[in-house]
């Protein structure tokens, strides 16, 4: 004789409406971000470039075409100058260098996001661990986020680039396993600020663990910190993933701006003097890191007010 399972029972008007009132505060703290983060006319601008800048990213198949990269297809003659069929001239295979353009920023700006996600979550996971267990597990783990301070960041990423395959992952994990400290260090002072109010020493009397404590009220007080620090971020591993590229250690398969730079330094664009070869690249990666930046500034101004910065 089979048996069916009892249904199961709604969930009670008290859970609702805690999780409707959760999702209403949400919603009116990021109504009252976008509020502030609209008087801050220099975040502004930067979004909007960002914006710009990720939609020809996203549609470069239909903006400039699939083929953009191809080079027994080129459509012109090499080096050739800027003119109304190449507004930006041609490379030294004779493809269209506003096309190449178009289709390095997604290269640029991938690897850049994902690299400082990776990046910042090694950051916050040091952070909020050593600021939260302390003794000599703190210890331990800040004299290594010391010694990752001091070491120069893009020797430590040349000689990971070096030494593994050369691929957009590569680059990605490189920039991301040398860029963590400063946010390690950040994160674990706001989790010692944190972990000193009075309603920490309540949950832990409650019986809290220390998973508990980390994820449900120092990781939410610290995701501010956290995600201001992020886009300031970006900006940083755009500028390696640029010098990574320029070097040689990028992924010869892909274009990207930095791998442009590194084209024309091999064509002897720099000599020659066919600056359009040079110029459009290096402009791209200040106009984005500038942009991230503002942004990054005006997101930090948001969350901490007390910093004061300049609309």
């Amino acid at each position: 004789m089979t048996t069916e399972s009892a249904p199961t029972a709604p969930a009670p008007p008290a859970a609702k409406s805690a999780r409707s009132l959760a999702w209403t505060r949400r919603r009116h703290s990021a109504a009252r971000f976008w509020r502030e983060y609209r008087t801050h006319k220099a975040g502004l601008f930067g979004l909007g470039v960002l914006a710009v800048i990720g939609l020809a990213a996203i549609f470069a198949p239909l903006l400039v075409g699939s083929d953009a990269q191809n080079v027994t297809d080129a459509p012109g003659k090499p080096m050739e100058s800027p003119s109304g069929e190449f507004p930006l001239g041609t490379d030294q295979f004779g493809r269209d260098l506003l096309g190449l353009l178009v289709w390095g920023a997604r290269i640029s700006l991938s690897v850049g996001l994902l690299a400082a996600v990776l990046s910042v979550a090694i950051g916050t996971l040091v952070g909020i661990t050593a600021g939260h267990f302390k003794g000599w597990y703190a210890t331990v783990i800040m004299r290594v986020t010391d010694w990752f301070l001091v070491m120069p960041t893009l020797v430590l990423a040349i000689a990971l680039a070096s030494v593994m395959s050369r691929s957009i992952w590569t680059i990605i994990l490189a920039i991301g396993v040398t860029t963590w400290p400063t946010t390690a260090r950040l994160v674990r002072a706001q989790t010692l600020a944190v972990e000193s109010r009075p309603y920490i020493e309540r949950a832990q009397a409650l019986g809290g663990g220390h998973g508990h404590i980390m994820t449900r009220h120092v990781l939410p007080n610290v995701m501010p910190l956290v995600l201001a620090q992020t886009t300031l971020v970006i900006s940083g591993a755009i500028l390696t993933e640029a010098t990574l590229a320029f070097l040689g250690l990028g992924d010869p398969t892909n274009v990207s701006w930095g791998g442009l730079l590194q084209d024309a330094r091999e064509a002897g664009a720099v000599s020659a003097g066919h600056w359009w070869y040079l110029a459009p690249p290096g402009l791209a990666i200040a106009i984005v890191a500038l942009a991230f930046t503002l942004c990054g500034r005006a997101v930090e101004s948001v969350l901490n007010p007390r910093l004061g910065a300049s609309r």
